[in-house]
C-alpha cells in the first residue's frame, strides 16, 4: 500500500501516465484511419470487376458500353455446350474440311485440328479455350446446333447463345458468331461479359478447362490409330503471372483490340472481371492485374 505525500505524488503520476497513454492510444487510432485504396487507371476502353460470391460491383469503367468482344465470345460458346441436356463429354466429333477451310479463310486462331480425326467434346472445349481455336468453336456449333444443313445448325447454335444471354438478363449483349469473328453485330459490355463468365464458372468442367495452362489431346485418326496433338497452351498469361488466377479467356481482333475475362481466388474470395479494347497483349494483362489487386483490396 502506498502512503504519505510521496505516495500521493506517485498515484498522481501513475494516473497521468495512464491517462496520457489512453490519449496516445486513442490518438493513434483516430489519426491513422484505414487508407483509402486508389481506383486504378487502365488503358482498356472498358473494365468491370465484381465479387463473384454476391455479384457486388467493385470497379467500373465504361462498364455498360457496347464493345466488340473478340474471342472472349467463346466463353458463351462453352457455356452453351456445357448446358446441353444429357451432355456426353466423351462423344466423338469428326473434324470436317469446312472447319479447316474456315480458319484458313479468316486467318483465325486455331487448335490445328486435322480433317477426318475424331475428337471428343471435352478435347474440343480445351481446343476452344486454351489456344482459342476457331476450328474447335465451329465443330462445337455444328455439333450442338439443330438443323438439316451446317449453316442452319450454326445459326441455331448462335441463337442459343443469344437466348442464354437473355436468360441472364443481359440487355447489352448480342452474338452473331460462335467465335467472335462476327459480321459487325457481335458485341457485349465489360459488365455483361463478367456475368456470363461468372455463370459459366458454376460448371466444374468449365472451371477445370479455363485454369489449365497446357493440354495435350490424343485424337483418333481416319485409320483408327491414335494421334498425339501438339500441346495447346493457354493464351491467358495471368495463369502464370498472377497468384491465385483461375481463368478465364483472352480475346483480340482488329475491332476488339485486346480483351481479357479474368478471375482469381485468394483467401477464399473470388474476384472476377473483364477488360475490353486494351492496347496490347501485355497491356491487357497489366490492366487485369491492376483490377484484380484493386478488387481484392476493396472486397
Amino acid at each position: 500500500m502506498i502512503t504519505g505525500i510521496k505516495g500521493t505524488r506517485l498515484r498522481k503520476a501513475v494516473a497521468v501516465a495512464v491517462t496520457s497513454g489512453a490519449m496516445l492510444a486513442t490518438g493513434a487510432l483516430t489519426a491513422a484511419p484505414a487508407q483509402a485504396v486508389t481506383k486504378p487507371s487502365i488503358v482498356a476502353k472498358g473494365g468491370f470487376v465484381m465479387n463473384n460470391a454476391n455479384a457486388k460491383t467493385l470497379y467500373t469503367k465504361a462498364a455498360d458500353t457496347k464493345l466488340s468482344t473478340g474471342s472472349t465470345t467463346k466463353v458463351m460458346t462453352a457455356k452453351v455446350v456445357l448446358a446441353q441436356s444429357n451432355l456426353n463429354l466423351d462423344k466423338k466429333v469428326t473434324i470436317q474440311k469446312a472447319y479447316s477451310d474456315y480458319v484458313v479463310a479468316n486467318n483465325a486462331s486455331q487448335a490445328h485440328l486435322i480433317v477426318g480425326d475424331k475428337v471428343t467434346v471435352r478435347q474440343l472445349l480445351y481446343g476452344l479455350m486454351l489456344p482459342s481455336g476457331c476450328d474447335a468453336a465451329y465443330a462445337l456449333a455444328d455439333t450442338y446446333g439443330s438443323g438439316t444443313t451446317r449453316a442452319k445448325r450454326v445459326a441455331n447454335f448462335i441463337g442459343k447463345m443469344n437466348t442464354a444471354a437473355k436468360n441472364l438478363g443481359l440487355t447489352h449483349t448480342h452474338f452473331d458468331s460462335f467465335d467472335g469473328i462476327g459480321n459487325g453485330n457481335n458485341y457485349s459490355t465489360p459488365r455483361d461479359l463478367t456475368k456470363i463468365a461468372s455463370s459459366a464458372m458454376k460448371n466444374s468442367t468449365f472451371r477445370t478447362v479455363v485454369k489449365t495452362k497446357k493440354y495435350t489431346a490424343k485424337t483418333i485418326t481416319k485409320t483408327g490409330s491414335t494421334r498425339t496433338m501438339g500441346a495447346w497452351t493457354n493464351t491467358n498469361t495471368l495463369l502464370s503471372s498472377y497468384s491465385g488466377a483461375i481463368g478465364i479467356k483472352t480475346g483480340s481482333g482488329p475491332e476488339a483490340k485486346y480483351c481479357l475475362v479474368f478471375a482469381a481466388t485468394r483467401n477464399g474470395k473470388t474476384v472476377i472481371g473483364t477488360v475490353l479494347a486494351s492496347s496490347s497483349i501485355s497491356q491487357r494483362a497489366t490492366d487485369a492485374t491492376k483490377l484484380l489487386n484493386y478488387g481484392f483490396a476493396t472486397i
